[in-house]
């Protein structure tokens, strides 16, 4: 009896409109099928569901029927009534899913860019899953396309996860080409799983996991440390396809001084750029030397060198520099200066 009597809020004037295109065949007013469209409209707006509401549209016709000398149009004029009244509801559910997805891209961006009132996005971060009272972790995966959240690699491995993990409050979007998921900070199962499909869905893409840190500031700083981080690995030619920014923190502390990481750059590897054919094969050289744990037999096949070859670099840069890589002492200051070039991209950016 109730779902009758919330039914036939919607069906007011229903019945009137049946009978009277029934009585000379006609097709329905534009007034009558517009009116339809706005009681699907206000239908939808109330959360009550199509299925529903066509089957009372059927019911009522059935009670028209009863009343009619002959139901030859009936039928047109129910297909055409139900059919203004399905648009009217569709068009106001597309209307509602636009608006969300609108509010929570904007929420988002305000969350990954903390330039909103924290109490109130905090209040917005229920509706999304998040609870901000917890530490949250970000992962950032970048692949050899740019993605959104409507492409197919977005909803496979959305749909992944909630398959795995249901609702843990994860928040899977896209930003500027990148896919992010947003999970609560002692969830590290969600956030390894998450890199393992982005790696395989991006066909070998890369995936950065920031430390997890609380509040609403806790998130821009997970997502700025994964940022950095993927920014760090291709500055560094870091292998690893998931990396994590806990691993990482000597670099940004190498860099906190930039003018004092530059003069050691100079100082150190300046006298490089007199080689034949310029510093950068020979910093190279000491890259691969310092990468296989100082083995030279490692780092020259490394280079497709010979052995000969890769002796005869590391003692040009010995004479070079003053600096013997194979001295405790300077093989440190030689691998700080080295990591200095690469985060600084010299010798192509002038210091």
């Amino acid at each position: 009896m109730a779902e009758r009597d919330t039914a036939e809020e919607y069906l007011e004037g229903y019945a009137q409109t049946l009978t009277a295109a029934c009585a000379t065949g006609r097709r329905l007013t534009r007034d009558e099928l517009e009116a339809l469209r706005a009681q699907g409209e206000r239908a939808a707006e109330a959360g009550i569901g199509l299925r529903f509401l066509v089957r009372a549209h059927l019911a009522k016709a059935q009670d028209v029927q009863a009343d009619l000398r002959s139901a030859d149009h009936l039928l047109a004029a129910v297909e055409q009534a139900v059919d203004a009244f399905a648009e009217g509801h569709e068009r106001a559910q597309r209307l509602a899913i636009r608006q969300q997805e609108a509010a929570r891209r904007e929420f988002i961006d305000d969350v990954l860019h903390g330039r909103a009132d924290a109490g109130r996005l905090a209040e917005r971060a229920g509706r999304f899953g998040l609870l901000f009272s917890h530490a949250h972790a970000v992962a950032v995966a970048e692949g050899p396309e740019p993605y959104d959240d409507g492409y197919s690699v977005t909803r496979g491995i959305e749909s992944s996860l909630t398959a795995r993990f249901g609702d843990r409050r994860i928040l899977l979007t896209t930003k500027n080409g990148r896919l992010i998921c947003i999970a609560p900070g002692d969830e590290t199962d969600v956030l390894a799983f998450f890199a393992k499909q982005a790696y395989a869905a991006t066909d070998g893409g890369r995936v950065a996991i920031g430390r997890a840190h609380p509040g609403v500031g806790g998130v821009v700083h997970s997502y700025e440390e994964a940022l950095n981080a993927l920014d760090l690995a291709g500055r560094m030619n870091l292998e690893d396809a998931v990396l994590h920014a806990a691993d990482l923190l000597v670099y940004p502390v190498l860099t906190r001084d930039r003018q004092a990481m530059a003069d050691l750059v100079r100082t150190v590897l300046g006298p490089l750029q007199q080689a034949r054919g310029g510093a950068q094969p020979l910093i190279d050289t000491l890259t691969a030397y310092f990468d296989t744990g100082c083995v030279s037999a490692e780092a020259a096949r490394r280079l497709s060198l010979s052995v000969r070859a890769m002796t005869y670099r590391l003692e040009r840069i010995h004479k070079l520099t003053g600096a013997d890589p194979g001295d405790a002492v300077d093989r440190y200051t030689l691998q700080t200066a080295v990591i200095g070039a690469r985060l600084l991209d010299w010798p192509e950016q002038a210091l």
